[in-house]
């Protein structure tokens, strides 16, 4: 639910309930994590921040599989439930346009951003801000409701593309991503070692897709060193 304060339109979370999109996706995305903490030098648990981290109930359900993980979120609600619900875990209030770098810092070895860049007007600065907590050829996982020719084509002759745009839905949507446009996007930004899963409903049609890629030492160095 969105409310109006100081001229502000901010998302108010009224519970610390799971989100019906986790139930579908993270069994995939613990997948994508223990792949990456696979390959880490050390063959330690991997530090996680998990970005648009809302209530905090996703970052808590990764923090039970023994990972430490650190939540970020714009809403004061999200963090407050966040902090009051889920004591294992830390959570910061911040942009994803403006992280506070300061409180984060930049040694994760895993940035997360679960079906957060869909609703996102500049999700390329998702990516460039996320490079910046990441140490040196760590991983970015994002997260997003996938769009591909076959499901946008059942849409369109199912007479449902409205209900599932879902224009009038406050804080909804913005931006419908495919495996094209999300590699184009990520590869514009310097990532490498592109790897996608697919979750929810059938081939072709699924839910949501899930990328994994590298963030390479010299695209750190060049977000770490950019004004956004």
């Amino acid at each position: 639910m969105y409310t109006n304060t100081n001229e502000k339109y901010e998302y108010s979370y009224q519970n610390s309930a799971v989100s019906h999109h986790h139930a579908y996706i993270i069994s995939a995305l613990m997948e994508m994590i223990s792949e990456a903490a696979a390959v880490l030098e050390n063959k330690q648990k991997p530090r996680i921040l998990d970005i648009g981290c809302g209530n905090g109930s996703l970052t808590n359900l990764i923090a039970q599989h023994g990972y430490e993980v650190v939540g970020v979120e714009e809403s004061a609600s999200g963090v407050q439930l966040a902090q009051d619900t889920f004591p294992n875990c830390k959570f910061i209030q911040g942009s994803i346009y403006n992280l506070p770098y300061a409180k984060i810092g930049d040694n994760f070895d895993i940035v997360i951003a679960a079906e957060v860049i869909e609703h996102l007007f500049f999700p390329r600065e998702l990516v460039v801000n996320a490079q910046k907590c990441l140490k040196p050829n760590g991983r970015l996982i994002v997260t997003t409701p996938y769009h591909g020719y076959l499901k946008n084509l059942i849409l369109a002759v199912s007479g449902k593309m409205d209900k599932h745009f879902a224009a009038l839905w406050d804080g909804g949507h913005i931006k419908f991503f495919s495996v094209a446009t999300m590699t184009n996007l990520l590869k514009s930004e310097g990532c490498t070692d592109i790897k996608f899963k697919f979750a929810g409903r059938l081939p072709y049609v699924w839910k949501s897709m899930l990328c994994s890629s590298v963030i390479a030492d010299g695209a750190t160095n060049k977000a770490k060193n950019k004004t956004v």
